[in-house]
């Protein structure tokens, strides 16, 4: 118990120098909360460490402190035992010890394991009608442009139109690529060994195989003729920036439980996700300078960080139910042969529901060029996804757009200075207002004093 209560006030974390790289070797750095103090243990020694009583056995085969041992430095070859300790230690299932620790008790150990195994039924079904995502069988241009632009909803038909559709299944992806190497997360692996992982593992967050590279990879040489951008969709915009364009497609595989924890998609895109195997429950929220971000989502003020619940899991046990009576709430399942519309600036969280293969593209379509021009402008330190030789995405973008859409940009573009005239009036407005508001108390006898946000004040500036 001592030694239990001992472990539990340190965290676990990993650090490699140089000369352990070249020689593949590991230190496991024990470091308590305040950062004070720390001890430095071997990789091997970890082993040692957990024989010398069944208290510390159990701390030293955490999942996450194996996981992270792999990814930092992984084995020349290996083959997926079932475990990360296992396949970093090459120990078959015969190999691996299996002591008793029920006389331990500890959170930071039951947490994790809790998590990896709830069911999500409960938390996926009876979905109130007010909060149901919208289906349709398909959409016109015009619908979307005018109604549909700002809101989720699902199409049921255009997918099974792709030829991909009745191809991919995972035997078939198995059989023409299992030897491709793919990204998923922080590794990259042959698709035969992430099935193997998708099919025996029981992680927390199992990994996301989420690949931007997948169209040359598996030597698609016509992808439009393969699978498309709904019509309903119209132009995508970025596609004007032709080879400079950011990442923007994704082959995205996983198993049950994998996902995405809340965000929004990356330089205020729209995104379509479309679902080839399995089904993928989503829960949605608008964003706005009015709105607080979902139920246990913490927001930076420029909102360039988001701290979360570090899985899905974690989130639906503390939050889920919180959320469904949230105002804006939206969810659903998209399955098999559906694809699911994202509005740029909204929340969402995914989870797979089943062993789940779908395709996900960003695009920017004509209702939203004046967002995604005042993202690449205004917040040029979160843009992603665009070549280092792409200095100014703003300026590329603009300078193409005016090319090909100039009558769009320029409307755009008078767009954008309009709510900067209008956010600055307000902001002067404001500060006028309160100017004015505390020379009246000054002259009333009181001392002068002038708020801001910072000091218990509440002026917001949208």
């Amino acid at each position: 118990s001592f030694l239990a209560t001992l472990f539990q006030g340190f965290s676990l974390h990993l650090q490699i120098t140089d000369a352990e790289r070249s020689c593949s070797y590991l230190d496991v750095i024990i470091r308590n909360f305040s950062g004070d103090s720390f001890l430095v243990i071997h990789s091997s020694s970890l082993l040692k460490l957990g024989r010398t009583c069944k208290a510390l056995y159990a701390f030293t085969r955490s999942e996450d402190l194996w996981k992270t041992l792999f990814i930092r430095s992984p084995p020349a070859t290996f083959s997926w035992l079932g475990t990360w300790r296992s396949t970093y230690l090459n120990l078959s299932p015969s190999q691996v010890c299996h002591l008793d620790c029920s006389c331990l008790f500890s959170d930071t150990l039951h947490r994790p394991f809790y998590c990896a195994h709830i069911a999500l039924d409960s938390f996926v079904s009876d979905v109130p009608a007010r909060n149901q995502i919208t289906r349709f069988p398909t959409l016109s241009a015009e619908e979307f442009q005018q109604r549909w632009a700002d809101r989720p909803f699902i199409l049921t038909e255009p997918v099974k139109e792709w030829p991909v559709y009745p191809q991919w299944s995972m035997e078939t992806l198995l059989s023409t690529y299992g030897d491709t190497i793919f990204r998923a997360e922080a590794v990259d692996w042959p698709l035969k060994t992430y099935v193997d992982y998708m099919k025996n593992n029981s992680d927390e967050s199992p990994l996301y195989l989420f690949d931007r590279s997948f169209v040359s990879k598996m030597g698609i040489t016509r992808p439009n003729a393969e699978f498309w951008r709904p019509p309903c969709f119209g132009d995508d915009l970025f596609a004007q920036l032709g080879p400079d364009r950011p990442d923007s497609q994704w082959l995205i595989i996983g198993p049950e439980r994998s996902g995405s924890t809340f965000h929004k998609d990356p330089n205020a895109t729209s995104a379509w996700n479309a679902v080839l195997r399995g089904s993928k429950y989503w829960i949605m929220f608008p964003s706005s300078s009015n709105s607080p971000p979902p139920p246990g989502v913490y927001v930076s003020a420029d909102q360039s960080e988001v701290t979360s619940p570090l899985s899905i899991a974690e989130w639906f046990l503390g939050f889920h139910a919180e959320a469904r009576r949230a105002p804006g709430c939206i969810e659903g399942i998209c399955k098999r042969g559906e694809i699911l519309h994202v509005p740029s600036g909204w929340w969402h969280l995914v989870v797979n529901l089943k062993p789940t293969i779908a395709i996900t593209q960003n695009f920017i379509p004509r209702p939203h060029l004046t967002a995604a021009l005042d993202f690449l402008q205004n917040k040029a330190d979160q843009v992603s996804g665009f070549r280092e030789d792409v200095v100014d995405p703003y300026a590329r973008f603009v300078e193409r757009l005016r090319d090909t859409y100039p009558k769009l940009l320029e409307k755009a573009i008078k767009e954008l200075e309009r709510q900067k005239k209008g956010t600055k009036r307000k902001w002067d407005e404001l500060i006028h207002g309160r100017i004015e508001a505390d020379h009246e108390i000054f002259e009333d006898g009181a001392c002068f004093s002038f708020g801001f946000a910072d000091d218990g004040s509440d002026i917001e500036v949208t």
